[in-house]
């Protein structure tokens, strides 16, 4: 990876983390303590996000509503950070998009270079393959 593309994904790591807004959808966030979606739901909301949890089973999680879908959100949201498997996680980009969402976050093991493109050809941020709840620390 060339020092451009490092410098380029950290400027959008750095963008979607402090400019793209507060409220992030989780998509794949249940009330299950021992998923990951968890633990970095909480991470966000200490460093001041908004979660939205986005379930089939549409739980409370953190003390926020859950809804089964993205298009059942009936708000705005900023960021969509995808928690499903590599293969269902381009729909979810897709519907990011749908939804008007500012960035899109893929986490990590979570890759689909077409989708990718396809967000980023909508004008949205995106990042794949990393989480927030490591890179936001980092920021100082």
């Amino acid at each position: 990876m060339s020092v451009e593309t490092t410098t380029t994904e950290s400027d959008t790591v750095r963008r979607i983390l402090t400019e793209s807004g507060d409220t992030w959808a989780i998509v794949g966030l249940s009330s299950n303590r021992s998923r990951a979606a968890y633990q970095v739901a909480a991470v966000l909301q200490r460093f001041g996000k908004r979660i939205v949890p986005v379930h089939p089973k549409a739980e409370t999680v953190h003390g926020e509503q859950g809804y089964a879908s993205l298009a059942d959100v009936p708000f705005p949201v900023d960021v969509v950070d995808v928690f499903v498997n590599s293969e269902l996680a381009g729909g979810i980009a897709d519907e990011a998009v749908a939804a008007g969402a500012k960035a899109v976050w893929f986490q990590l093991d979570v890759v689909d270079e077409e989708a990718y493109a396809r967000t980023r050809a909508a004008g949205l941020d995106m990042v794949m393959d990393r989480c927030p709840a490591i890179e936001i620390p980092r920021l100082g």
